[in-house]
């Protein structure tokens, strides 16, 4: 005959895997924190680099941003730097990344900001501000010595966005609207690189914005 005695767990037992469960749990939430800890720290360093390189090229030129002079700047040694980017391009290449994050910020406030008037007018009129006031910055984002891809597969998500708010503008006209992006693009990076350069005159950059603007305004 099959005895039907329940079997009980002696009560030591029972607290003794709760002990443990709770001990493997506060191990694994103070791993994790440590992780997170690690992690924030880890970004702090990267933004305060790139800072640093923004600030010495907007004041001294690119050419004395590097790493030498970046690790005097903010007392970290050069393995933490090469660490971090794995040499001078790497940090001009993120510096430049963050540029078309900001930039993309900048033309997607125009863009909705816009209620009755010309949306291109207004995306143009801010790009062409952005390059004015940050001139080393965008200066970096068009470096051709930088190997970040344009274009293609492996193009960073900061410089899809920056040209999707240039591609919303052109979104009515079909097949074409890429290549009405692209050239847009070029046309506000020509007159930006020609008036950084003192090729053309800032007296006329209104004269230039509204007829550039007329060019590429098309009924949806």
């Amino acid at each position: 005959m099959r005895s039907t005695r329940k079997k009980f767990h002696h009560p030591q037992s029972i607290l003794a895997a709760l002990y443990f469960l709770s001990m493997a749990t506060t191990t694994t939430l103070a791993a994790n924190r440590i992780a997170e800890r690690k992690l924030r720290d880890k970004q702090a360093r990267r933004a305060q680099i790139i800072s640093a390189a923004r600030r010495i090229a907007e004041l001294e030129g690119w050419s004395n941003v590097t790493v030498r002079r970046l690790s005097d700047e903010i007392s970290y040694s050069q393995p933490v730097l090469y660490a971090h980017f794995g040499s001078r391009e790497g940090i001009l290449a993120a510096v430049a990344i963050e540029g078309f994050q900001e930039m993309g910020l900048a033309l997607e406030k125009a863009r909705k900001r816009v209620k009755r008037g010309n949306t291109v007018e207004s995306v143009a009129a801010a790009y062409l501000e952005f390059a004015a006031s940050s001139p080393a910055l965008y200066e970096v984002m068009f470096s051709l010595s930088l190997s970040v891809p344009f274009g293609d597969a492996a193009t960073p998500p900061e410089m899809r966005f920056a040209f999707s708010q240039l591609l919303e503008l052109f979104q009515g006209q079909g097949s074409k609207s890429e290549v009405l992006s692209e050239l847009f693009w070029a046309s506000l990076h020509g007159v930006a690189e020609l008036t950084r350069t003192k090729r053309f005159p800032r007296s006329r950059q209104k004269e230039r914005v509204r007829a550039l603007v007329e060019l590429f305004t098309f009924p949806r």
